[in-house]
């Protein structure tokens, strides 16, 4: 058989082997659900070298970008950059935070946005950091990098296609996707960002996968703890990026309560005080182990002179770190927000089955 064949063979035995899987779980939603799948295997990350120990993560920046391409997906493609450039441009700042004791940085940049895993395991085998990149598709920012099949297809029919990926590696590589990365706008969702998050749910239940979802505000984020009940998702396996952007701190607690993972991700030089007064609040309402923090940081942005400015990592050791301390935070509880709780909220484990699916 030529290689050609024998390749599309392979890929329509993929996709076919991925559609079962969303097929498994959507018919588990229909019913009582059974004991999760792999419930008692070891806790592992994929990162984008290969598969890790979840305890071998260490001190993890949860949300972070190399480069991002804003053009739509229309026009998303690799010869908008020079990938040289942005590799000359990250390399030192990934660097400067591996030195400061970082291990692992995921990298949140989804599909036709600017998503190109082979950069990142360069990026990651000359750093030294562990990186993680993601499946999934952004419907934030008015819609700007949904592809055109995604209005068409079906929510099962997505998952399909990121389960392939997970699965199969991600466009013909061997990298799997450590996590499931949507975005959707500000509440009440919209028919396209409901499809998404309803695609994340199948994904999820068929492949483990957490699903980080850039989130417009509570309304949003309460919203999707309701589709993903509807699914068969617990909570536990949503995490909700941008926390910080609400400005109910009760509407965080809510969701903590809840089980989903509150991300304060905007760590910067000026936000730096609200972004510990929020820590400080959840530590205070007993939530600080569904809490996680990082900084939305790098960016090469695609389009603009040598990538623009490209913000720095360290911020969040060399400040953000050192204010938590005089905030009060022990050295327990630091470590529970920057090596504790990624561990646990990124692990590929287990389908994390809601309460009410499980207890059936």
């Amino acid at each position: 058989m030529k290689r050609r064949a024998f390749l599309a063979l392979s890929g329509a035995a993929v996709a076919g082997s991925a559609a079962l899987r969303v097929q498994a779980a959507e018919a588990a939603v229909q019913q009582p659900a059974g004991p999760p799948a792999a419930a008692g295997g070891a806790a592992t990350v994929n990162t984008v070298r290969g598969s890790i120990d979840a305890s071998s993560m260490g001190t993890t920046l949860v949300h972070e970008h190399v480069l991002v391409d804003f053009g739509g997906a229309a026009t998303a493609s690799r010869s908008r950059y020079d990938a040289e450039a942005v590799f000359r441009t990250a390399l030192p700042h990934l660097t400067e935070v591996q030195k400061r004791g970082c291990r692992t940085l995921v990298e949140c940049t989804p599909a036709y946005l600017g998503r190109d895993p082979q950069l990142l395991a360069r990026l990651s085998e000359a750093s030294g950091l562990q990186i993680l990149t993601n499946t999934g598709y952004y419907g934030a920012a008015n819609d700007v990098a949904i592809p055109k099949h995604a209005y068409d297809e079906t929510p099962s029919q997505l998952a399909a296609r990121w389960t392939a990926e997970f699965e199969a590696g991600i466009e013909g590589t061997r990298i799997r996707p450590g996590f499931v990365k949507i975005g959707v706008d500000a509440g009440p969702l919209s028919a396209i960002d409901r499809k998404l998050v309803e695609a994340g749910a199948l994904t999820h239940l068929a492949t483990g996968l957490t699903l980080a979802i850039h989130t417009g505000n509570g309304v949003a984020a309460h919203e999707i703890l309701g589709v993903l009940g509807t699914n068969g998702v617990s909570p536990e396996a949503y995490v909700w990026v941008h926390a910080q952007n609400e400005a109910d701190p009760a509407s965080r607690g809510r969701a903590a309560d809840e089980g989903a993972w509150v991300e304060l991700d905007g760590v910067s030089p000026k936000s730096l005080d609200a972004h510990v007064a929020a820590v400080v609040d959840l530590r205070a309402r007993k939530r600080l182990d569904r809490v996680l923090v990082s900084q939305d940081a790098g960016w090469y942005h695609v389009g603009e002179p040598d990538g623009g400015n490209y913000r720095s990592y360290a911020f969040l050791f060399d400040s953000f770190v050192p204010a938590l301390r005089t905030a009060g935070l022990t050295e327990g509880e630091i470590r529970t927000l920057l090596v504790e709780n990624p561990a646990r909220a990124f692990a590929v484990k287990r389908r994390l089955l809601a309460k009410t699916r499980a207890s059936g």
